[in-house]
């Protein structure tokens, strides 16, 4: 293995969940302020997936006070302290991204049984 792999293999999580698209996760976010360390919650519907390796990563979009949301981050990211699985949707797409159109409960996601 090269020297560029076998620094990115290391760099890779384990501990990572397997969600997919249109489920509902709950990132936790570490925000540094200064000298002070937080992590913030950010919770929504994973709309799309890219990538792979150490540069995979997923778009969470969710709605707060009317206006839309979405945030994409990088999934192997130190960043990124822990990713819960709230609900897993049925989707028929690869990416979400007609999502951004609908307003109200025409955004909500089937829930896989």
């Amino acid at each position: 293995m090269d020297k560029i792999g076998a620094f990115t293999s290391e760099q890779l999580k384990k501990d990572v969940p397997s969600f997919n698209i249109g489920d509902t996760v709950r990132v936790h976010n570490l925000i540094k302020e200064g000298s002070r360390e937080r992590i913030q919650m950010f919770e929504g519907t994973v709309i799309a997936k890219n990538g792979g390796g150490i540069s995979e990563t997923f778009t969470v979009r969710r709605v707060a006070y009317g206006c839309g949301v979405e945030k994409t981050f990088p999934l192997h990211s130190p960043h990124v302290a822990n990713i819960e699985v709230i609900r897993y949707g049925k989707v028929r797409r690869a990416k979400l991204y007609y999502l951004r159109d609908r307003i109200g409960k025409a955004t909500k996601v089937k829930e896989q049984k």
